[in-house]
């Protein structure tokens, strides 16, 4: 891999003075030096967006559909490089990062669909004697240059939730990646480019926070769309009430296992929700209810699995945890778990570290109030605790500032609604975990888990305008 890396601006490769280290979370080894945006770079990206997205947006569906598939096409091409940079500047299982490769294609060509599908309606509006012979027509058009900012989990596929859409929809972008892992942001930049996007369609500006709080209110900024911390979205949002903001902001997401469900199934997939990447999701299974008959046989099947697990070198293929992404949150975590122990909660798996390699971690006799429990803990931590019923069970699961994605394991279907009903969440997943994502479904939260949806369709929803022309056919 190259030691320095260039900013994409406007489909240029700019070098700038200002450069960053991206270390690899496993060892902390300096992976490369990529350059960072300063005023100069983006006022260009800016201005260079600004002056596409005219014609960009009058640019037709069959065409943008075209560059989307190519870039799905490179994408796949690359899988190994792509799968490689991942895990180094991530630590994510080299395993997973493979997934995330072939989901962020599948993403661009769900798009390529998605472009030539962007329609309206054609409706009568004769409902009295006043508005006879006239007919409404409704269709969408493009909002104008799109910011997205992203963080360092999915490095590639989060990136292209929001630059596909985008693109399908006729709006140039620029992304701004976590500054952690920006390799792959670029990586993706040059496979976009390759396609056969229009100059000033596409910027990749890793920069500081300031910078990019000065892109989100710069008024050539139509759509702000932010995935990261509670913190820092409602922040952004505060700065621009009147502009386009979708916000997903994570979470602490709950499952209730009922007393009739499959217990070695639902084990299986709260083990694979719970620590998946670590626990760094924001729909990472996080707490377990489990109603009291079942409680014991799953609590003892779960934490044997959980002793199982491998935590080693991501770049090793049976390692199935890697490391937690700095030293910082490594040391949160542990202030967190210190607390809930100082509290009445117990350790049953895991709860110990080595450097940034964090043991999957099963706790019990576990309140709502401890922060493991309430806060968004994005760690191999989860909490396991007992309920007495179905309807405790969804209760504990909203007793929660969060609300983007919870699971209910059952096999009676007027539950399965019951819950669907009355979750306070985004998603409800049934026989399922909350992790569980496909990325052509609608995806985002409620109450602090943010507003808006990604979902590629309903992402292109999001960054266009509903525009109506009335006709007087009289």
């Amino acid at each position: 891999m190259k030691e320095h890396k260039n900013l994409l601006v406007g489909g240029r490769w700019v070098e700038t003075k200002k450069l960053i280290k991206v270390t690899n979370p496993f060892d902390s080894k300096t992976i490369a030096s990529v350059c960072t945006a300063g005023a100069e770079e983006i006022e260009d990206a800016l201005a260079s967006a600004h002056k596409a997205a005219k014609s960009f947006g009058s640019m037709p569906a069959h065409a943008r559909a075209k560059i989307l598939t190519a870039t799905a096409e490179n994408i796949l091409e690359q899988k190994d490089a792509f799968a490689k940079t991942i895990t180094l500047e991530t630590g994510k299982p080299l395993k997973e990062s493979r997934i995330e490769v072939e989901r962020a294609a599948l993403t661009f060509m769900i798009a390529a669909e998605e472009a030539v599908r962007i329609g309206g309606e054609f409706m009568p509006l004769d409902r009295s004697l006043l508005t006879e012979k006239r007919w409404g027509l409704t269709r969408r058009f493009p909002c104008g240059t799109v910011f997205g900012i992203t963080p360092f989990n999915f490095p590639l596929n989060l990136v292209a939730h929001k630059v596909a859409p985008a693109l399908a929809a006729g709006n140039p972008i620029i992304i701004k990646p976590a500054t952690k892992t920006p390799l792959t942001a670029l990586l993706l930049g040059k496979a976009i480019v390759e396609a056969g996007l229009p100059d000033g369609c596409l910027s990749v500006l890793p920069c500081d926070s300031k910078l990019a709080e000065n892109i989100v209110v710069d008024g050539r900024i139509k759509v702000v769309s932010f995935t990261g911390s509670a913190h820092v979205g409602w922040h952004l949002k505060s700065k621009v009430p009147y502009k386009k903001v979708l916000l997903e902001l994570g979470g602490n997401a709950g499952v209730y296992v009922d007393e009739d469900t499959d217990i070695d199934y639902a084990v299986k997939r709260c083990l694979t929700g719970a620590f998946s990447f670590a626990g760094q999701v924001c729909i990472s299974v996080q707490r377990i209810f489990l109603h009291q008959n079942i409680y014991h046989d799953f609590l003892k099947q779960f934490v044997a699995l959980t002793q199982k697990l491998k935590t080693s070198n991501p770049m090793n293929e049976n390692t199935d945890i890697g490391p937690i992404i700095d030293l910082e949150n490594k040391k949160r975590i542990d202030a967190w778990i210190s607390e809930a122990k100082a509290k009445g909660a117990k350790i049953v798996a895991g709860g110990e570290s080595h450097g940034n390699l964090y043991q999957p971690t099963v706790l019990v006799n576990v309140r709502p109030f401890m922060k493991i429990c309430c806060m968004e803990a994005f760690a191999p931590v989860v909490t396991v605790s007992m309920v007495d019923s179905f309807e405790d069970g969804l209760e504990a699961i909203n007793d929660s500032i969060y609300g983007l994605q919870a699971g209910v394991f059952t096999r009676n279907i007027k539950k399965a609604f019951a819950a669907f009903e009355s979750i306070e969440a985004g998603g409800v997943i049934i026989n399922d975990v909350p992790s569980f994502r496909a990325d052509s479904m609608p995806y985002g939260g409620v109450k602090q888990s943010g507003f808006g949806r990604e979902g590629v369709k309903y992402a292109i929803e999001e960054m266009t305008e509903l525009k109506l022309m009335v006709l007087n056919l009289t």
